[in-house]
């Protein structure tokens, strides 16, 4: 997946969740990223020989693989690579290990574009985050919220009141969240 306009350079999204990647993938692209999605680490190692990105988000599980592990040789492979951790099971331990492996910053789940943007040229330079252009609403963060819920759900077979623990929320919140309809993404967002 790419982009026409690549002033924010290329970036690898590392994701193994085909409906979180995609959703991500449009959001960055309407910030200006090049968006290469790979799910797998073999896969991403690839990609970033191919074509190398600037910047790379990766997930902390990707399927049997962990995104820990990827991170030193994404940047044995683009030492200059700014690498962002996302999971949706954060801790401290594992944030302490990300940054430890060389990750520039880390986010849990559920994150919209605009986080992951902040995150990325959060390095003091200030032209390229003037350069991004962030719209006034995160846009795509309740469609990511009902993705990641979606997600939590099937990985805890439906049931709601260990995806609440899981989610760190209460089991009504939940309920409720998961009585309303799925949210849409706006036509701009595609």
């Amino acid at each position: 997946m790419a982009s026409g306009s690549a002033s924010m350079g290329r970036l690898l999204l590392v994701e193994d969740d085909a409906v979180f990647a995609g959703a991500m993938a449009r959001a960055l692209l309407a910030r200006g990223f090049d968006v290469a999605i790979a799910a797998s680490t073999a896969e991403a190692l690839a990609c970033a020989r191919e074509r190398p990105p600037r910047c790379a988000v990766v997930d902390l599980k990707l399927g049997d693989d962990s995104g820990l592990a990827l991170i030193p040789a994404l940047l044995e492979e683009i030492p200059d690579l700014r690498v962002l951790l996302l999971t949706g099971y954060a801790s401290i331990a594992t944030a302490v290990e990300a940054i430890k492996r060389g990750a520039h910053d880390y986010l849990a789940k559920p994150v919209d574009a605009d986080a992951v943007v902040r995150a990325l040229l959060d390095d003091g330079d200030a032209d390229v985050a003037e350069a991004a252009e962030l719209p006034e609403s995160p846009l795509p963060l309740r469609r990511l919220e009902w993705e990641h819920i979606q997600r939590a759900l099937r990985e805890c077979e439906g049931n709601v009141s260990e995806t609440a623990r899981r989610l760190g929320m209460h089991r009504r919140t939940l309920q409720r969240k998961l009585g309303k309809r799925p949210v849409h993404e706006r036509a701009d967002d595609a």
